[in-house]
């Protein structure tokens, strides 16, 4: 008795196909096309989430980095006087700090200017 493959076979091509909802044209109704956009897509999507990181470090730096000179310091003075003083804050609560409690925010920047007196 040989064993047939066409229910595995189009379970497979079925699981592709559905992965491409929303792809046009041969991309969607093609299973070689569709086997290709779906590699594509994860491979893409793999690069595209070490990028957010990036991006969204670049902008916790950009937010504290206007927030510090609009109280008299640049980001990297700041972080400076921060390492002196012993504060391991990360830049995302920095940042969150600096959008919505910049009283909060403040006060770190008046330690970071205290302990960059102290070096000079």
């Amino acid at each position: 008795m040989r064993i047939k493959r066409g229910i595995t076979k189009r379970q497979r091509h079925n699981k592709v196909l559905n992965a491409v909802k929303g792809h046009l044209g041969a991309r969607r109704r093609h299973y070689r096309y569709a086997k290709e956009a779906v590699t594509k897509a994860g491979i893409n999507a793999y690069i595209g989430r070490k990028q957010k990181k990036r991006s969204m470090r670049s902008l916790w730096i950009t937010r504290i980095n206007i927030a510090a000179r609009n109280a008299g310091l640049k980001y990297s003075d700041m972080m400076h006087g921060l390492d002196l003083a012993g504060i391991n804050i990360n830049r995302k609560m920095l940042a969150q700090l600096a959008v919505e409690d910049i009283d909060a925010f403040n006060s770190y920047v008046e330690i970071a200017k205290k302990h960059l007196v102290n070096v000079q």
